[in-house]
């Protein structure tokens, strides 16, 4: 297996993980509610731009995830599921520095959600 090296390989991992997503029990509802079926295109778009500039230091992404991510109804469950998905998408298709790094990246990120979320909720 290859590392992620190009925008070709983030949008491989982004259409995998969120086909995964749209499947799964427990995050398929959420994603559903807040993303009809005509706007997963521009959905995979913003992701494809947001991995890359995690990953691959793009510019491009411009945007607040939290914002998106503040008023859903979601709690430790769905962030650990959204975690063990991306690392089984990624090892499942790379393997390599930039992979590893994305996993990391991508708990941080679920961590740093939770945690606001919590505090908001007022549960933290």
């Amino acid at each position: 297996m290859q590392d992620i090296r190009n925008m070709q390989d983030i949008e491989q991992l982004v259409n995998a993980f969120y086909g995964k997503v749209q499947q799964d029990e427990l995050l398929g509802p959420v994603f559903e509610e807040r993303i009809a079926p005509d706007e997963w295109a521009q959905h995979l778009r913003i992701m494809y731009r947001f991995w890359e500039t995690q990953l691959l230091g793009g510019k491009e992404y411009q945007g607040n995830p939290y914002a998106r991510h503040r008023t859903l109804p979601i709690d430790d469950a769905h962030f650990e599921r959204w975690v063990q998905l991306f690392h089984e998408t990624v090892d499942e298709l790379y393997a390599g520095p930039t992979a590893g790094t994305a996993k990391t990246k991508a708990l941080s990120i679920s961590r740093i959600f939770l945690a606001k979320i919590l505090f908001e909720r007022g549960k933290f």
